[in-house]
Protein backbone atom coordinates (compact mmCIF):
# COMPACT_ATOMS: atom_id res chain seq x y z
CA UNK A 1 0.00 0.00 0.00
CA UNK A 2 1.29 3.22 -0.27
CA UNK A 3 0.34 6.72 0.50
CA UNK A 4 0.61 9.50 -2.71
CA UNK A 5 0.11 13.48 -1.77
CA UNK A 6 0.03 15.70 -5.22
CA UNK A 7 0.46 19.04 -4.68
CA UNK A 8 -1.72 20.42 -6.82
CA UNK A 9 -2.21 24.19 -8.34
CA UNK A 10 -6.28 24.64 -6.70
CA UNK A 11 -6.23 21.35 -4.64
CA UNK A 12 -3.83 18.74 -3.14
CA UNK A 13 -4.93 15.56 -3.47
CA UNK A 14 -4.19 12.72 -1.19
CA UNK A 15 -5.04 8.46 -1.27
CA UNK A 16 -4.03 5.54 0.02
CA UNK A 17 -3.44 3.26 -3.24
CA UNK A 18 -2.83 -0.70 -4.05
CA UNK A 19 -0.22 -0.63 -6.80
CA UNK A 20 -2.18 1.88 -8.86
CA UNK A 21 -5.51 0.98 -7.52
CA UNK A 22 -7.56 3.81 -5.02
CA UNK A 23 -8.34 2.24 -1.56
CA UNK A 24 -9.42 5.70 0.04
CA UNK A 25 -8.56 9.33 -1.36
CA UNK A 26 -8.98 12.50 -0.11
CA UNK A 27 -8.39 16.61 -1.18
CA UNK A 28 -7.25 19.96 0.79
CA UNK A 29 -8.05 23.22 -0.92
CA UNK A 30 -4.13 24.53 -1.82
CA UNK A 31 -4.97 27.92 -0.24
CA UNK A 32 -5.76 25.83 2.85
CA UNK A 33 -2.62 23.27 2.23
CA UNK A 34 0.15 24.02 3.92
CA UNK A 35 2.39 21.25 4.81
CA UNK A 36 0.54 20.49 8.38
CA UNK A 37 -2.81 20.79 6.90
CA UNK A 38 -1.22 18.37 4.42
CA UNK A 39 0.46 15.46 7.10
CA UNK A 40 -2.99 15.82 9.37
CA UNK A 41 -5.13 15.21 6.25
CA UNK A 42 -2.58 12.30 5.51
CA UNK A 43 -3.16 10.72 8.69
CA UNK A 44 -6.98 10.47 8.85
CA UNK A 45 -6.55 9.09 5.51
CA UNK A 46 -4.20 6.42 6.59
CA UNK A 47 -6.63 5.58 10.16
CA UNK A 48 -9.55 5.27 7.93
CA UNK A 49 -7.78 2.51 5.59
CA UNK A 50 -8.05 -1.00 5.80
CA UNK A 51 -4.30 -1.70 5.95
CA UNK A 52 -1.30 1.12 6.46
CA UNK A 53 0.63 2.25 3.70
CA UNK A 54 4.59 0.79 3.37
CA UNK A 55 6.00 3.95 1.34
CA UNK A 56 4.93 7.52 0.20
CA UNK A 57 4.91 9.15 -3.41
CA UNK A 58 4.88 13.12 -3.43
CA UNK A 59 3.80 14.82 -6.64
CA UNK A 60 5.01 18.27 -7.19
CA UNK A 61 4.33 20.83 -10.32
CA UNK A 62 7.61 21.66 -11.29
CA UNK A 63 11.31 20.71 -11.52
CA UNK A 64 12.10 18.00 -8.66
CA UNK A 65 15.76 17.22 -7.48
CA UNK A 66 14.93 13.64 -6.96
CA UNK A 67 18.38 12.95 -5.23
CA UNK A 68 17.72 15.94 -2.80
CA UNK A 69 14.30 15.38 -2.63
CA UNK A 70 13.01 18.79 -3.20
CA UNK A 71 11.02 20.56 -5.40
CA UNK A 72 13.83 22.98 -7.37
CA UNK A 73 11.95 25.72 -9.75
CA UNK A 74 7.73 25.95 -9.94
CA UNK A 75 7.45 29.83 -10.95
CA UNK A 76 4.64 30.96 -8.59
CA UNK A 77 3.39 27.37 -7.74
CA UNK A 78 3.72 26.35 -4.24
CA UNK A 79 5.96 28.19 -3.20
CA UNK A 80 5.57 27.20 0.45
CA UNK A 81 7.81 23.71 -0.79
CA UNK A 82 10.69 25.93 -2.37
CA UNK A 83 13.79 23.71 -0.88
CA UNK A 84 11.95 21.79 1.13
CA UNK A 85 12.86 18.45 1.29
CA UNK A 86 10.15 16.61 0.95
CA UNK A 87 11.27 13.06 1.19
CA UNK A 88 12.46 13.96 4.59
CA UNK A 89 9.03 15.79 5.38
CA UNK A 90 7.65 12.52 4.41
CA UNK A 91 9.55 10.39 6.38
CA UNK A 92 9.38 12.24 9.51
CA UNK A 93 5.47 12.55 9.13
CA UNK A 94 4.64 9.06 8.42
CA UNK A 95 7.86 7.20 9.13
CA UNK A 96 7.46 5.71 5.74
CA UNK A 97 10.12 5.74 2.85
CA UNK A 98 9.31 8.14 0.42
CA UNK A 99 9.95 9.10 -4.00
CA UNK A 100 9.43 12.09 -4.95
CA UNK A 101 8.44 12.89 -8.71
CA UNK A 102 6.97 15.71 -11.40
CA UNK A 103 3.18 15.75 -11.23
CA UNK A 104 3.01 15.21 -15.12
CA UNK A 105 5.27 12.45 -14.66
CA UNK A 106 3.43 10.75 -12.60
CA UNK A 107 0.36 11.43 -14.27
CA UNK A 108 1.75 9.69 -17.61
CA UNK A 109 2.74 6.75 -15.53
CA UNK A 110 -0.73 6.44 -13.93
CA UNK A 111 -2.04 6.23 -17.66
CA UNK A 112 0.16 4.26 -19.67
CA UNK A 113 -0.34 1.49 -16.20
CA UNK A 114 -3.87 1.48 -15.58
CA UNK A 115 -5.93 4.53 -17.19
CA UNK A 116 -6.50 5.56 -20.70
CA UNK A 117 -2.78 4.06 -22.09
CA UNK A 118 -2.76 0.98 -20.58
CA UNK A 119 -0.32 -0.75 -21.87
CA UNK A 120 1.68 1.80 -24.28
CA UNK A 121 5.30 1.70 -23.71
CA UNK A 122 5.89 4.80 -26.53
CA UNK A 123 3.81 7.87 -25.20
CA UNK A 124 3.67 11.49 -24.07
CA UNK A 125 1.09 13.32 -21.84
CA UNK A 126 -0.32 17.06 -21.84
CA UNK A 127 -1.62 18.19 -19.11
CA UNK A 128 -3.48 21.63 -19.89
CA UNK A 129 -4.29 22.98 -16.04
CA UNK A 130 -3.41 26.54 -14.62
CA UNK A 131 0.15 25.65 -16.75
CA UNK A 132 1.15 22.75 -19.33
CA UNK A 133 2.63 20.13 -18.31
CA UNK A 134 4.16 17.60 -20.29
CA UNK A 135 5.85 13.92 -19.81
CA UNK A 136 7.30 11.35 -21.95
CA UNK A 137 7.53 7.64 -21.71
CA UNK A 138 9.80 6.04 -24.86
CA UNK A 139 10.68 2.41 -24.79
CA UNK A 140 8.91 1.70 -21.25
CA UNK A 141 11.10 4.14 -20.06
CA UNK A 142 10.49 7.31 -18.37
CA UNK A 143 11.63 10.16 -19.85
CA UNK A 144 14.22 12.50 -16.91
CA UNK A 145 17.27 13.22 -18.38
CA UNK A 146 20.22 14.02 -16.39
CA UNK A 147 19.45 17.12 -14.13
CA UNK A 148 15.64 15.82 -13.80
CA UNK A 149 14.45 18.37 -16.43
CA UNK A 150 13.83 16.17 -20.14
CA UNK A 151 10.37 15.77 -21.06
CA UNK A 152 9.03 18.38 -18.38
CA UNK A 153 9.00 21.83 -19.98
CA UNK A 154 6.81 21.27 -23.74
CA UNK A 155 4.45 23.96 -22.17
CA UNK A 156 7.94 26.31 -22.16
CA UNK A 157 8.48 25.52 -25.69
CA UNK A 158 8.64 28.44 -27.93
CA UNK A 159 5.62 28.90 -30.31
CA UNK A 160 5.49 32.46 -30.89
CA UNK A 161 8.51 34.61 -31.06
CA UNK A 162 6.90 38.18 -31.37
CA UNK A 163 5.07 37.17 -28.09
CA UNK A 164 5.62 38.75 -24.43
CA UNK A 165 7.98 37.21 -22.21
CA UNK A 166 6.75 34.10 -20.34
CA UNK A 167 7.44 33.93 -16.43
CA UNK A 168 10.09 31.81 -16.77
CA UNK A 169 12.27 34.02 -18.63
CA UNK A 170 11.86 32.47 -22.61
CA UNK A 171 9.28 34.30 -25.09
CA UNK A 172 6.22 33.13 -26.40
CA UNK A 173 6.04 29.94 -24.68
CA UNK A 174 3.15 28.25 -25.08
CA UNK A 175 1.88 28.35 -20.94
CA UNK A 176 2.02 31.93 -21.17
CA UNK A 177 -0.29 31.53 -24.33
CA UNK A 178 -3.01 28.83 -23.28
CA UNK A 179 -2.25 28.40 -20.02
CA UNK A 180 -5.09 28.88 -17.68
CA UNK A 181 -3.47 31.65 -16.36
CA UNK A 182 -2.60 33.22 -19.56
CA UNK A 183 -6.29 32.87 -20.52
CA UNK A 184 -7.54 34.30 -17.52
CA UNK A 185 -5.07 37.73 -18.07
CA UNK A 186 -6.43 38.04 -21.69
CA UNK A 187 -9.85 37.66 -20.71
CA UNK A 188 -9.44 40.16 -18.13
CA UNK A 189 -7.26 42.67 -20.21
CA UNK A 190 -10.44 42.49 -22.43
CA UNK A 191 -12.90 43.27 -19.47
CA UNK A 192 -14.47 40.30 -19.03
CA UNK A 193 -16.10 39.80 -15.68
CA UNK A 194 -15.98 36.36 -15.75
CA UNK A 195 -12.63 34.62 -16.24
CA UNK A 196 -11.81 31.14 -16.66
CA UNK A 197 -11.32 28.99 -19.66
CA UNK A 198 -14.87 27.68 -19.67
CA UNK A 199 -16.16 31.16 -20.18
CA UNK A 200 -14.56 31.54 -22.98
CA UNK A 201 -15.21 28.50 -24.63
CA UNK A 202 -18.71 28.96 -23.56
CA UNK A 203 -18.78 32.99 -25.30
CA UNK A 204 -16.58 31.04 -28.47
CA UNK A 205 -19.46 28.82 -29.03
CA UNK A 206 -21.66 31.60 -28.98
CA UNK A 207 -20.13 33.98 -31.48
CA UNK A 208 -18.38 36.37 -29.41
CA UNK A 209 -15.99 37.34 -32.03
CA UNK A 210 -12.94 38.13 -29.37
CA UNK A 211 -13.32 34.72 -27.68
CA UNK A 212 -13.07 33.13 -30.66
CA UNK A 213 -9.85 34.85 -31.72
CA UNK A 214 -8.70 33.55 -28.07
CA UNK A 215 -9.75 30.06 -28.18
CA UNK A 216 -8.65 29.87 -31.80
CA UNK A 217 -4.85 30.77 -30.60
CA UNK A 218 -5.19 28.59 -27.76
CA UNK A 219 -6.07 25.89 -29.68
CA UNK A 220 -3.08 26.80 -32.00
CA UNK A 221 -0.44 27.33 -29.01
CA UNK A 222 -2.48 23.93 -27.54
CA UNK A 223 -1.36 21.97 -30.92
CA UNK A 224 1.79 23.45 -31.50
CA UNK A 225 3.10 21.86 -28.57
CA UNK A 226 1.76 18.65 -29.68
CA UNK A 227 3.33 18.55 -32.76
CA UNK A 228 6.48 19.81 -30.92
CA UNK A 229 6.71 16.73 -28.47
CA UNK A 230 5.18 14.22 -31.28
CA UNK A 231 8.50 15.68 -32.81
CA UNK A 232 10.96 14.55 -30.25
CA UNK A 233 9.59 11.72 -28.85
CA UNK A 234 7.71 9.88 -31.64
CA UNK A 235 5.10 8.12 -29.22
CA UNK A 236 2.09 5.82 -29.97
CA UNK A 237 -0.09 7.90 -28.18
CA UNK A 238 -0.76 11.27 -26.55
CA UNK A 239 -2.73 11.66 -23.21
CA UNK A 240 -4.50 15.03 -22.93
CA UNK A 241 -5.29 15.85 -19.50
CA UNK A 242 -6.02 18.98 -17.05
CA UNK A 243 -8.89 21.09 -15.67
CA UNK A 244 -8.92 22.47 -19.32
CA UNK A 245 -10.11 18.91 -20.92
CA UNK A 246 -13.29 19.18 -18.70
CA UNK A 247 -14.57 20.71 -22.19
CA UNK A 248 -14.36 17.01 -23.32
CA UNK A 249 -14.04 17.14 -27.51
CA UNK A 250 -14.54 20.61 -27.99
CA UNK A 251 -10.78 21.31 -26.83
CA UNK A 252 -9.12 17.22 -27.71
CA UNK A 253 -10.42 16.95 -31.39
CA UNK A 254 -8.80 20.61 -32.68
CA UNK A 255 -5.96 19.76 -31.07
CA UNK A 256 -5.82 16.05 -32.81
CA UNK A 257 -6.68 17.89 -36.35
CA UNK A 258 -4.28 20.67 -35.73
CA UNK A 259 -1.35 17.68 -35.16
CA UNK A 260 -2.15 15.96 -38.24
CA UNK A 261 -2.10 18.71 -40.23
CA UNK A 262 1.19 19.80 -39.01
CA UNK A 263 3.13 16.66 -38.19
CA UNK A 264 6.15 16.19 -40.19
CA UNK A 265 4.48 14.50 -43.29
CA UNK A 266 6.41 10.73 -42.58
CA UNK A 267 5.49 11.00 -38.96
CA UNK A 268 3.50 8.47 -37.13
CA UNK A 269 -0.15 9.87 -36.60
CA UNK A 270 -0.67 8.72 -32.70
CA UNK A 271 -3.88 8.13 -30.64
CA UNK A 272 -5.03 10.91 -28.73
CA UNK A 273 -6.90 9.84 -25.15
CA UNK A 274 -8.46 11.76 -22.59
CA UNK A 275 -8.44 10.08 -18.86
CA UNK A 276 -11.74 8.44 -17.78
CA UNK A 277 -10.23 10.07 -14.27
CA UNK A 278 -7.92 12.42 -15.03
CA UNK A 279 -8.19 13.56 -10.66
CA UNK A 280 -6.30 9.75 -10.59
CA UNK A 281 -3.51 10.41 -12.81
CA UNK A 282 -1.01 11.59 -10.52
CA UNK A 283 -2.07 9.62 -7.83
CA UNK A 284 -1.59 5.95 -9.65
CA UNK A 285 1.81 7.21 -11.00
CA UNK A 286 2.45 7.93 -7.58
CA UNK A 287 1.54 4.42 -6.34
CA UNK A 288 2.94 2.59 -9.08
CA UNK A 289 6.91 4.71 -8.57
CA UNK A 290 6.32 4.33 -4.78
CA UNK A 291 5.76 0.90 -4.89
CA UNK A 292 8.47 -0.57 -7.73
CA UNK A 293 11.07 1.98 -5.37
CA UNK A 294 11.09 -0.44 -2.47
CA UNK A 295 13.07 -2.93 -3.63
CA UNK A 296 15.84 -0.70 -3.94
CA UNK A 297 15.54 0.62 -0.57
CA UNK A 298 15.28 -2.45 0.73
CA UNK A 299 18.72 -3.34 -1.37
CA UNK A 300 19.87 -0.58 0.09
CA UNK A 301 19.38 -0.71 3.45
CA UNK A 302 20.79 -4.46 3.14
CA UNK A 303 24.42 -3.19 1.95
Amino acid sequence: MELCIDFGGSEIKLGVLDRGAPVRTAAVPAAEGGLDRTRNAAAELIAAAASPPDSVGVAVPGVVDRAAGRLVKAHDKQRHLDGVDLVAWARASFGLPAVIENDARAALVGEITAGSAAGATDAVLMTLGTGIGTAAVIGGTLLRGAHDHAGILGGHLTVDLDADRCNCGNIGCAESIAGAWAIRRDLAARGDAVTDVAHMLAAADSGDAAAVALRDRAIRAWGATAVSLCHAYDPDVVVLSGGILRAGAAVAVPIESYAAEHLWTSSHRPDFVIPDRPDLSVLRGLSVLAAEDRPRRSASADR
